[in-house]
């Protein structure tokens, strides 16, 4: 009966929107660990005043993630995505609880011993970001689109929920002594819990949905290797053993047959391309630019939190808009066309930042975070159609890359706004 059931079109499966619900969460614990440390930049400024550190951390983290996300991607037909999702999240969860200990160990004093330690955990969470992020986006490709798009939106609601209790703690700790160190310890700790929640739900209870077991079993017939430990935790293993029994057919049996990797890249180069072009225009100005670059202003030393705040907020907004069918962009040269048209943003935040005033640059990054998010959630879910579950999970795989691959550069890009700035070194 149960067996009957799990085969059913997903349009009749329960599960969905506890699927959906659980995606999120999973979305907020890749990128929450993250989005804290960039949110308690503050904090860290004034631990190593010296050292750039919303800049350098960031350069030190996606090298990492873009070499960790490369590798995994050769190999990710022959991987265990299960083994590979669940090691990203503990390796996240005991990354964040490391920059507590090393905190409470160095006191929050500075220097360069206590500067080096604090990068090398952020190294860690690069390698944790790109097993965890190539592992899920592939994972869920092979799943309908509104999963992927919530585990999107979960990582903007990260960005969106350290920005709140960023404000939060800095309003309640501002007059305390050592307000900035107990607003970042709280911080650290309420991360570590949110890793460890998605240590358990992605073991427990994500892969005994019965939508999930759908379209794992799905993917097995098609000839997948990666959802096997995953429909075993769900406990079909027979079933999983028959699927990869009938995929041990002859190579020219056409039903399991797949593209190669370089074969989907080519069919899908634009948006590739698109997503890598995003993220070099938002990270050549979040967070580096809005900490060191726009000035004093009547918000004072809250102006830099309410841009970042502005920012995740708008992200998230917009990874809800292609909710609506008038709004989401499905044409290819429409895309393209969107997407270069976010350079213009760039001139414009070196001018408000010289002539504008605080309001102009409030719009500019809501209209950056918007399109950001809008934007990435048109490609990552219209990309994988038509394609079969081992094709769509390499597919994810290899967006990923170039979306970290943007990160990465539009980091690098970052530091040309210290050109001619006195105190830039």
């Amino acid at each position: 009966m149960g067996e009957t059931y799990e085969n059913q079109p997903p349009e009749k499966l329960q599960g969905k929107y506890k699927a959906m619900v659980v995606c999120c969460i999973l979305g907020i614990g890749s990128l929450v660990s993250w989005n804290s440390m960039l949110t308690i930049a503050d904090y860290y400024y004034q631990v190593f005043p010296d050292y750039h550190p919303s800049r350098v951390l960031t350069l030190v983290y996606q090298p990492f993630a873009l070499g960790t996300i490369v590798i995994l991607t050769y190999h990710e037909s022959k991987m265990n995505t299960r083994k590979r999702n669940l090691i990203g999240y503990t390796l996240f969860t005991i990354s964040t609880f490391l920059l507590i200990v090393l905190d409470l160990a160095t006191k929050g004093r500075g220097g360069v011993g206590p500067y080096i330690g604090l990068c090398a955990v952020v190294a860690s969470f690069g390698l944790a970001d790109a097993t965890v992020q190539g592992g899920m986006i592939g994972d869920l490709s092979l799943m309908c689109p509104e999963l992927v798009q919530s585990f999107m939106v979960g990582l903007a609601v990260a960005g969106a929920l350290t920005s709140a209790l960023r404000l939060t703690t800095k309003a309640a700790f501002e007059k305390s002594n050592n307000g900035l160190r107990k607003g970042a310890m709280i911080f650290l700790a309420i991360s570590t819990f949110i890793e460890l929640l998605c240590v358990l739900l992605y073991a427990y209870v994500f892969p005994k949905l019965p939508i999930v077991k759908y379209y794992r079993r799905k993917a097995a017939s098609e000839g997948s290797k990666t959802v096997s430990a995953d429909l075993a935790a769900a406990g079909i293993q027979n079933t999983s053993d028959l699927l990869l029994d009938s995929m041990q057919t002859d190579d020219d049996d056409s039903k399991n047959q797949r593209l190669t990797n370089k074969e989907l890249l080519l069919q899908n180069i634009d948006y590739a391309v698109n997503l890598f072009l995003i993220y070099v225009c938002t990270l050549s100005i979040f967070p580096g630019f809005l900490y060191e670059n726009t000035g004093k202003h009547g918000l004072g030393d809250w102006y830099a939190l309410v841009l970042v705040a502005m920012y995740n907020c708008w992200d998230l907004v917009g990874r809800y808009t292609p909710l609506l069918k008038w709004l989401k962009i499905e044409n290819r040269k429409l895309i393209t066309i969107a997407v270069l048209s976010r350079y213009f943003l760039i001139p414009a935040f070196y001018f408000t930042a010289k002539y504008g005033d605080q309001g102009w640059m409030i719009m500019l990054i809501s209209i950056l975070g918007l399109t950001n998010g809008h934007l990435t959630v048109c490609i990552l879910t219209i990309a994988p159609k038509g394609y079969k579950g081992p094709e769509q999970n390499a597919l994810g795989n290899l967006l990923v890359i170039f979306l970290l691959g943007g990160i990465f550069a539009g980091v690098a890009l970052d530091w040309l706004w210290l050109i001619g700035k006195k105190d830039a070194f």
